[in-house]
């Protein structure tokens, strides 16, 4: 073979396998455009394009009474498009720049007019498209930007440029009324595992909403910019939440317990204030001492903290007795001494008793461990089962199925329980062995004051959505009648004897009658038992007693300063009555209707006066009074007892009345009308006067009248 022939077939070879090289290339190229190019566009569109979720606004949380509890606010990360204006048009983006940095630095007052002008410029040198100005930017603040030169779009001659602002919203959740029923109010939690708090956790589907779509392109950088000025998919807000909170009752409520947790020292408290035919919470309340000595609301104590409930579980105790019928209210216990022994244990009263043998109802009023013991003990002792069957008939057993998670477990043992022993059933008759939470316990003697109706506790009334009604709720009945009416009634008046012979008597209203129970319990210290003497202080009760709206109960936890339920927790009760009532003018009925805790309370003090007056003031506040002279005169129509006696200050002209007792209107009244010129010295009621009753003057003769 000669070489031109050699050098031929190695080009033709070489050529052939250009060609076949070239062909494959090809193919591949048709292959990957026609075959895989649905799949490799959506590889590289992944690389380049991204969906941004767009956060929905939280529905609202109003309170029962409209106040605002929880809103979201918008808020926006202001970022500015360097390019919104052609690279050709330089002339249109200078003379307009540099008013926008002086605008930008006096509304933000962060950085000068030459820092802002030199990150636009740079921004427009570098071709940025998606430059920060400014985070956390307010509603309010934003349509201020968007009137800015370059920030809003604008028109020259005859041709239309688009704004160079672009706003990133995020939407941030804002308490108007800051810590008030923080706990309640609650918060969800989406950073690692979801945590659900309160009212936004558990309605954290309806007040959520739905998301929205905005497609993101990612430039030079890294940068990830909107593709649209517009969303996608517009997010859809939340639905809004009625609460049953009151926001003035809460506040009272807050502060008095915050008040005497600070005076009693305690660790930590709370509170609950339940309208009573609805079981709807007006006012939950709870704080902890934080190591800095300050209370503050850290954990829902009221709903979560299960605890041996101490003497306010004496109710439960007393209503199964009298609704099975085994005692009454005057069925006699002999308490003895204050001791009663059982199989390893001593019960003791915390106060030795004024007399051995009382009724069972003076027994509940000084709060006895030994009267309930032993009466339970003689009843049930042989039975317990039926003792224990009747609490978990009534529900107490099982959790009350509230609206917000979080809800502790109630533990009401059985005799075929593991830690059931020979002392469990008297333990049990005061309120020990047993685990409840405090609005537990409220649930049911709210009940009692319900005249037996047991009513799951309400936290939401209602679910709306552009102010239409989305979800209703209404009272959930546990129980419809937990125990005979009758033994429903005795344990009222029992309550009420609380206030007014027992151990709540300091805590009574001169102007609403109220009923209760005050409870002390020693709490258990881990491994160191009951030995290290904590104790939690309690009140439960309800009012008016003679139609309860209202039921409460407090719980104050380890307090230093005392540690008795009536003098610890009662004021908190005391004061929050007091103030709701002031506040409730539903409960303020006609003065000849309104019944009081009467027995024992003094009539208020009365300075001598008209005899009219006196008597009709006496007439209007429901005092029975007598005219003393009637009796002094032996009228046989006149008798003082059980009757406010008075007598009655009478004057003639040009003599001198008698006006020692009265105040001081009064008195000058009367001595100016006899034609006396008056002189005073000292304040109070009048208690010496320079000139004798009975003496007939010249009129216009001075006369010095001394108050003290």
């Amino acid at each position: 073979m000669n070489i031109r022939k050699s050098i031929l077939i190695r080009v033709y070879l070489a050529f052939g396998l250009m060609v076949f090289g070239a062909l494959l290339v090809f193919g591949k190229l048709l292959h990957l455009q026609y075959v895989d190019g649905d799949r490799w566009r959506a590889i590289a569109d992944s690389l380049t394009i991204r969906e941004r979720v767009v956060e929905a606004a939280r529905g609202n949380i109003y309170s029962n009474d409209g106040s605002l509890l929880a809103t979201s606010v918008p808020e926006y990360d202001i970022r500015f498009d360097a390019m919104a204006i052609p690279a050709e048009e330089n002339d249109v983006f200078n003379a307009r720049v540099d008013s926008l940095a002086i605008q930008l630095s006096k509304f933000f007052g962060d950085k000068s007019s030459r820092q802002y002008l030199g990150q636009l410029k740079e921004a427009r040198a570098k071709k940025q498209r998606y430059v920060l100005i400014k985070r956390a930017v307010s509603h309010q603040q934003l349509k201020a930007l968007k009137q800015f030169p370059l920030l809003k779009g604008f028109k020259e001659n005859k041709k239309r440029y688009s704004s160079s602002l672009i706003a990133v919203r995020e939407n941030k959740r804002i308490l108007p009324f800051t810590n008030l029923a923080a706990r309640t109010i609650g918060y969800k939690n989406t950073k690692g595992d979801t945590v659900r708090v309160g009212l936004e956790g558990a309605y954290g589907d309806y007040i959520e909403g739905r998301s929205g779509v905005q497609l993101m392109q990612r430039i030079a950088g890294g940068v990830w910019i909107p593709v649209n000025r517009e969303m996608e998919v517009a997010p859809t807000d939340g639905s809004d939440i009625i609460a049953t909170i009151d926001v003035n009752m809460q506040d009272m409520a807050q502060r008095a317990l915050e008040k005497q947790l600070i005076q009693s020292n305690a660790d930590n408290g709370c509170v609950i204030l339940m309208e009573v035919n609805t079981g709807e919470v007006r006012a939950i309340a709870n704080f902890t001492r934080d190591t800095e000595g300050v209370y503050r609301e850290k954990f829902n104590y009221a709903i979560a903290q299960g605890a041996d409930p101490g003497s306010t579980f004496k109710i439960a105790s007393y209503l199964v007795a009298l609704d099975d019928g085994v005692i009454d209210t005057n069925t006699i216990v002999d308490i003895g001494n204050g001791t009663y022994k059982v199989p390893s244990h001593t019960i003791r009263d915390s106060h030795p008793p004024k007399k051995s043998k009382v009724t069972a109802k003076e027994a509940f009023e000084e709060s006895s461990n030994v009267g309930v013991a032993k009466l339970i003990n003689q009843h049930y002792g042989s039975n317990p089962a039926k003792y224990t069957g009747k609490l978990h008939k009534w529900g107490l057993n099982d959790p009350l199925g509230l609206q917000i998670p979080g809800e502790g477990k109630p533990w009401v043992k059985m005799p075929d329980s593991r830690s059931w022993s020979k002392l469990s059933l008297v333990q049990m008759a005061y309120g020990y062995e047993l685990k409840l939470t405090p609005l537990q316990t409220l649930t049911l003697v709210n009940g009692v004051a319900n005249n037996g109706r047991l009513l799951a506790p309400l936290f939401v009334k209602e679910i709306q959505h552009l102010g239409n009604t989305v979800q209703k709720f209404d009272a959930r009945v546990i129980n419809k009648q937990m125990a005979s009416e009758d033994a429903i009634r005795k344990m009222q008046k029992m309550m009420e004897g609380v206030m007014v012979e027992g151990t709540g008597k300091r805590l009574r209203s001169p102007l609403y009658s109220s009923a209760g129970k005050t409870g002390t319990a020693q709490m258990a210290d881990g491994s160191r038992g009951y030995g290290a003497r904590r104790y939690q202080s309690s009140f439960v009760g309800y009012f008016p007693a003679e139609n309860p709206k209202y039921s409460m109960i407090v719980v104050i936890r380890n307090p230093r300063n005392g540690y008795y339920g009536g003098s610890v927790a009662g004021p908190v009760f005391r004061e929050l009555a007091d103030m709701v009532y002031a506040n409730d003018l539903s409960l303020h009925s006609t003065l000849d209707k309104r019944q009081v805790n009467f027995k024992g309370a003094k009539v208020p003090y009365t300075l001598r006066g008209s005899k009219d007056a006196t008597a009709k003031v006496y007439q209007m506040l429901g005092i029975q009074s007598v005219n003393w002279n009637a009796i002094v005169q032996s009228d046989s129509g006149a008798n003082s007892t059980n009757a406010l006696p008075f007598t009655s200050a009478e004057f003639k002209e040009g003599v001198v009345p008698d006006v020692k007792g009265m105040g001081l209107v009064d008195a000058i009244f009367a001595m100016e009308n006899a034609g006396f010129k008056t002189t005073v010295r000292g304040k109070g009621k009048v208690f010496n006067q320079s000139l004798a009753a009975g003496q007939r003057l010249k009129s216009g003769t001075k006369v010095l009248i001394e108050l003290h």
